[in-house]
């Protein structure tokens, strides 16, 4: 890929990051970094694997973000990967999606390193943002 390329797509993901960002998420950039964070993670984990698609921009993000800030439950740390943006970080994440294929955007919540509750995008796509939010509530319910 040419580097004007490259720096293009950095640029147009930019706000799509941010906005998950602003909303208290931490950016997971490498897959060395999705290990250091697991490898400290304690009690339970939001992971959203974000992505450039309309559902993601429509539902995903504003779904999780909308989730975390009006319930009273809520998981202990926010994290997010960035499908085919940040390759590595997002194919070491999948790694502890045991036995769930890989999907974009999805999100997952974790009780340390362990999925206790996974959203693929056939949950996302095609549904309501209120349907998605109380998903994820729900969810947090059970397991923060």
């Amino acid at each position: 890929m040419s580097m004007a390329y490259e720096e293009y797509m950095k640029q147009m993901v930019k706000p799509m990051r941010q906005e998950l960002v602003n909303a208290g998420f931490t950016e997971l950039l490498t897959a060395e970094s999705v290990e250091e964070f697991l490898d400290e993670a304690q009690g339970t984990t939001l992971v959203v694997v974000n992505s450039v698609c309309g559902c993601a921009a429509g539902l995903a993000r504003p779904a999780a973000t909308h989730a975390v800030l009006n319930n009273d439950k809520k998981p202990d740390q926010l994290v997010t990967v960035f499908a085919g943006q940040d390759k590595e970080a997002t194919s070491k994440m999948r790694e502890y999606f045991v036995d769930l294929e890989p999907s974009s955007p999805s999100m997952a919540l974790l009780k340390g390193k362990e999925v206790v509750h996974f959203i693929p995008r056939h949950e996302i796509e095609g549904h309501a943002m209120e349907q998605i939010m109380e998903n994820l509530q729900s969810a947090f319910n059970k397991s923060c």
